[in-house]
């Protein structure tokens, strides 16, 4: 099984900064609304949750060459 290493760490309310193995991402927004990630790796995901029975839905973008 493979080591892995995740760090999540709050900066402000409502901002988070989340360290993995390969990259680093800045997490803004949740709550009530929707959650915006942007990663060093070019990465941007919207997540938010849905109420009710339909969960959430995540919406991703490719990477920036």
């Amino acid at each position: 099984m493979p080591l892995t290493f995740r760090k999540s760490f709050r900066i402000l309310p409502g901002v988070r900064l989340n360290i993995n193995r390969h990259s680093w991402s800045i997490t803004t927004g949740g709550g009530h609304g929707p959650r915006h990630t942007r990663s060093s790796t070019g990465r941007r995901t919207t997540s938010v949750d849905l109420p009710g029975p339909f969960g959430w839905r995540r919406s991703r973008t490719a990477r920036r060459r």
